[in-house]
């Protein structure tokens, strides 16, 4: 059996596996750049394993090349004993903590059955970041109605009346950051709109 490949490692693929995906579309740096608004430079250095990646960089690029997130960044399977691996159960929801700080934001990794799918909007303080890794969300923000699926995301003020659930008959897995003081999570990726969906 293999080893699963350490923090370091997992990192360091994702470098190699952008530049790949990118030549593999027939995308030049200058029209993903264009694309995303990410100087050219920025994602040279990127490609090159010279710039950190992070979430606010990935998003909009591999949402720019179509790609679903989990197709640059594979997560080794490394159990840090200071964040809280237990789950919560929340009006049917699982919710898994991800960072250990008390801090804002917090991150959360939200699975969401089918059966929650009754809209019942709400208002509050704080700033939420969504980012859909399996299924499709269902998500209601003001007169706005619209389904994400797999690597699409949406972020709002929580003041906004909003809900968000499972759309269809299968389990919908989110990944969710949340800041009370209502910091807000920059990112330049687009979600379309489902016809399906009145709004």
């Amino acid at each position: 059996m293999e080893d699963q490949p350490t923090v370091a490692a997992a990192i360091d693929q994702i470098a190699p596996r952008l530049r790949r995906a990118r030549e593999k579309k027939g995308v030049t740096l200058a029209e993903l750049s264009r694309t995303t608004g990410i100087s050219t430079s920025t994602l040279s250095r990127l490609e090159s394993g010279q710039r950190r990646p992070s979430l606010e960089l990935l998003l909009p690029i591999t949402a720019a090349l179509g790609l679903r997130l989990d197709e640059i960044v594979s997560a080794p399977r490394v159990v840090d004993p200071r964040v809280p691996q237990t789950s919560a159960r929340v009006d049917g929801r699982v919710l898994i903590p991800l960072t250990r700080q008390q801090s804002e934001p917090r991150a959360y990794k939200m699975i969401i059955p089918p059966e929650d799918a009754e809209p019942r909007l709400r208002t509050h303080a704080g700033y939420e970041w969504l980012y859909v890794l399996r299924g499709r969300l269902r998500v209601m923000l003001g007169d706005q109605d619209v389904v994400l699926g797999p690597g699409e995301a949406a972020e709002f003020d929580c003041r906004t009346p909003h809900w968000f659930g499972a759309a269809g008959r299968a389990d919908v897995e989110v990944l969710s950051l949340f800041g009370k003081q209502g910091e807000r999570i920059h990112i330049r990726a687009r979600t379309r709109r489902d016809p399906r969906v009145s709004g």
